[in-house]
C-alpha cells in the first residue's frame, strides 16, 4: 500500500470495526427504518416500479430484454430497472419491500465507505465520521427514502465497491485487478450514469490519500507519473464517453430548458447551485423534494457573490494543496462529482436536487473532517471539543433526517411539506391538484390549479410545468364542477399558449359543442385531428360533431378514417358509442 497507508497509522482491531459498522447500521435504520411503514409515492414511483410493465411483470424474457435496450423512465440504467423487477417477484407491490431494498444498499454503501476510506488513509475514526455523515445527513433522505431513486444507492454501492477495487489494485497492481475495476465501474453506470466523473476521482485520490505521485517506501523507489496514471484512466474515461453519450440521446426529449437558456444563464445557475448545497450541509432546513427557480431568475449580485466563494475556496485549496492535501482532494471530489448535475450540459429539467449531493458531499465530508484534525493536533483540550462536537452533531443530524423521512410517507404529505418550507411552488399545488381531483374533492383541486398557475405564471416559458398544461388541467377540474364557461376560458388560453396542444383543443371542442357552439367545435376538433399521434377517438368526435352540423359526408369520411386505425368492429362500435354518450352526458350536465 501507498502513502498514509502503507504507514500504518491507526490501525483499528477487529472489534472496532465490527463496533463501528454496526453503530452505523444502527443509525441508518434508525432514521430510515420507518420507511418500511410508508407508501409509494405518486411521484415517479409509478413510472418506475407500480405503473410500470416492465417492472410489474417481475423477472420475464421480454423485461431482461427491455432492461437493457430500452429507455426507463427516460433513462437507461439497466441494472436499477433489474433491481425493481427482483423487488416485484419478491415483494409483489408492497412498498415495505421495495424500501427495504433501498435502505439495504444504503446501508452497504455507507459501511463500505468506511471501510475503503479507512483503508486508504489508516485513519479510523475520522473515515467512520465521515461516513456517518453521509449515511444519516438530512440531505440523504430523497436518496433512500424515495424509491425512484433506487438508481442513487445502487449506483452509490457499485461506487464504492469500484474505490474498494482500485485500493486494491493500487496495493498491488495486476491485470486481474484492474479488470476487476473496470467492471465495477461499468456495473456502475449502468445503475447510475452520474458515475461518469468517478476516473477523475481517482485521479484526485492518486494524489491524497494514496500519494502515488511521491516516493514510496518500497521497494519500487520511481513512482508513476501524472501521465502515466492518467493513462491508466483511460478505459475508464472511454466507459464515461459512452454512458454520456447514451444519456444525453436518451435525455433527449428533457433537455427543452437548457437548450433555451443561454449559457451564461446557466453558468450562473450552476454557481448558485453549488454554493446552496454547501448551505444546506450546515443547515440543513426547509428541505423539500421539489425547488422551484425564482421565476425572474437569480439576481446577478447573487451570482456574482457564489462565485466569489467558490474562487475563494478554490483559491485556498490550491494554496495548502502540499501542506494539506485533502483539501484539494475534498474540494475537487465535490465539484467534479456534482457537474453531470449543475445543468452546465442540458439533460434534466431540475438543477437542485437534495438527491444530487448524494455522492459529491463526500467530497466536502472528507476535507472539513481531516481538517479539524489536523487542527486539533495532540493539543488534549481541542481533542475534548472534538470528541464532545462530532457525536453532538452526529445526533443533531439524525434527528433531522429523522423527521425529514417522515414527509416522504404519503403522495400528500411529501407536497405538504413542499408548501410549507416553499413560498410558491407550482409542482407541489399541481401534484395535490392531481390528488384531490382523483379523490372527488373539485374545490380542493380547483384552489389548488390556480395556486399552481399563479406559481408558474401565465406565460409559456420553459419550465417544469408549462403554463398550458396547467389552464388545460383547471379547465378539466371547472368542468367537472359544472361551470363550463369559467372551462373554456381556460382551455382557450392553454390552447392559445400552445397551439400544439391537442388535449386542450380536444376539451375546448367538447366543451363547446355541449353548449351547443358546433361550428367552432369542428375547428378545434380538426386542430386536435391533425396534431400527432393520429387515433380513432379524435376522428370519431369530430365526425360526432360533423353530423350534428348536417356535414354527412365529411362526417362519414371521418368515421371510415377512425374505423381503419381501429380495424376491430367491435372496438370501434364501443367507442363511437362511448363518445356519443359522453356527449349526451355532457348536454344535460349543468352549465
Amino acid at each position: 500500500m501507498t502513502g498514509a497507508a502503507a504507514r500504518g497509522m491507526d490501525r483499528p482491531r477487529g472489534r472496532s470495526t465490527i463496533q463501528i459498522c454496526l453503530g452505523l447500521t444502527s443509525l441508518i435504520w434508525l432514521v430510515f427504518g420507518q420507511t418500511l411503514r410508508h407508501q409509494f409515492v405518486a411521484y415517479d414511483d409509478q413510472n418506475y416500479v407500480y405503473e410500470n410493465p416492465v417492472v410489474v411483470a417481475g423477472f420475464t424474457a421480454n423485461g431482461l430484454r427491455a432492461a437493457f435496450t430500452e429507455p426507463h423512465a427516460r433513462n437507461w440504467h439497466p441494472l436499477t430497472t433489474l433491481s425493481h423487477m427482483l423487488d416485484t417477484e419478491l415483494y409483489g407491490m408492497h412498498p415495505a419491500g421495495h424500501h427495504f431494498t433501498s435502505v439495504l444498499l444504503h446501508n452497504g454503501a455507507a459501511l463500505l465507505l468506511f471501510l475503503v476510506l479507512r483503508q486508504m488513509t489508516a485513519r479510523t475514526w475520522p473515515s467512520a465520521f465521515v461516513a456517518a455523515l453521509f449515511a444519516i445527513h438530512p440531505l440523504r433522505v430523497e436518496s433512500v427514502a424515495w424509491i425512484a431513486e433506487r438508481k442513487d444507492v445502487l449506483s452509490a454501492l457499485l461506487f464504492m465497491l469500484t474505490l474498494a477495487a482500485y485500493t486494491r489494485y493500487v496495493a498491488r497492481p495486476g491485470a486481474w485487478r484492474y479488470v476487476a475495476v473496470v467492471a465495477a465501474f461499468a456495473l456502475g453506470l449502468m445503475a447510475k450514469p452520474m458515475l461518469v466523473t468517478l476516473p477523475l476521482l481517482l485521479l484526485l485520490l492518486d494524489y491524497w490519500p494514496l500519494r502515488r505521485l511521491e516516493k514510496s517506501e518500497a521497494s519500487d523507489p520511481s513512482p508513476p507519473s501524472a501521465a502515466k496514471l492518467f493513462l491508466e484512466k483511460i478505459p475508464l474515461l472511454l466507459l464515461s464517453v459512452a454512458a454520456g453519450v447514451v444519456t444525453l440521446v436518451v435525455q433527449k426529449s428533457t433537455v427543452g430548458y437548457g437548450e433555451t437558456a443561454p449559457l451564461m444563464s446557466r453558468v450562473g445557475k450552476a454557481a448558485t447551485a453549488c454554493v446552496t448545497y454547501i448551505w444546506q450541509m450546515f443547515w440543513p432546513a426547509k428541505l423539500t423534494v421539489f425547488y422551484p427557480q425564482p421565476a425572474a431568475g437569480w439576481p446577478l449580485a447573487e451570482i456574482l457573490l457564489c462565485f466569489a466563494l467558490l474562487a475563494a475556496v478554490t483559491a485556498v485549496a490550491l494554496r495548502f494543496r502540499k501542506s494539506r492535501p485533502y483539501l484539494v482532494v475534498g474540494w475537487g471530489w465535490y465539484l467534479i462529482a456534482l457537474s453531470p448535475t449543475l445543468g452546465l450540459i442540458p439533460v434534466g429539467l431540475q438543477a437542485h436536487a437534495d438527491r444530487y449531493t448524494y455522492l459529491p458531499q463526500i467530497g466536502l465530508y472528507i476535507a472539513l473532517t481531516w481538517l479539524a484534525v489536523d487542527l486539533a493536533g495532540r493539543r488534549p483540550a481541542t481533542k475534548r471539543i472534538w470528541a464532545f462536537a462530532a457525536p453532538a452533531a452526529i445526533a443533531i443530524l439524525t434527528f433531522l433526517a429523522w423527521a425529514q423521512t417522515r414527509s416522504w410517507r404519503t403522495t400528500e404529505t411529501l407536497w405538504e411539506n413542499a408548501l410549507a418550507v416553499t413560498s410558491t411552488n407550482e409542482v407541489a399545488h399541481y401534484n395535490l391538484a392531481l390528488l384531490a381531483l382523483d379523490r372527488g374533492q373539485i374545490d380542493n383541486a380547483i384552489a389548488h390549479f390556480q395556486g399552481a398557475i399563479v406559481g408558474a405564471g401565465d406565460q409559456e416559458m420553459p419550465s417544469h410545468l408549462s403554463a398550458a398544461l396547467l389552464h388545460n388541467a383547471l379547465g378539466i377540474a371547472l368542468d367537472r364542477k359544472g361551470q363550463r364557461q369559467e372551462a373554456i376560458a381556460h382551455y382557450r388560453r392553454a390552447a392559445e399558449l400552445r397551439d400544439d396542444f391537442a388535449d386542450a383543443h380536444t376539451n375546448l371542442a367538447r366543451a363547446l359543442l355541449a353548449l351547443g357552439a358546433t361550428d367552432e367545435a369542428i375547428v378545434h376538433f380538426r386542430k386536435a385531428k391533425d396534431l400527432p399521434p393520429e387515433d380513432a377517438k379524435s376522428h370519431l368526435r369530430l365526425a360526432v360533431a360533423l353530423a350534428r352540423s348536417g356535414q354527412t359526408a365529411e362526417a362519414n369520411r371521418e368515421y371510415q378514417r377512425a374505423l381503419e386505425l381501429t380495424p376491430d368492429s367491435d372496438l370501434f362500435r364501443k367507442l363511437k358509442k362511448d363518445i356519443e354518450a359522453e356527449q349526451q352526458q355532457r348536454e344535460a350536465s349543468p352549465r
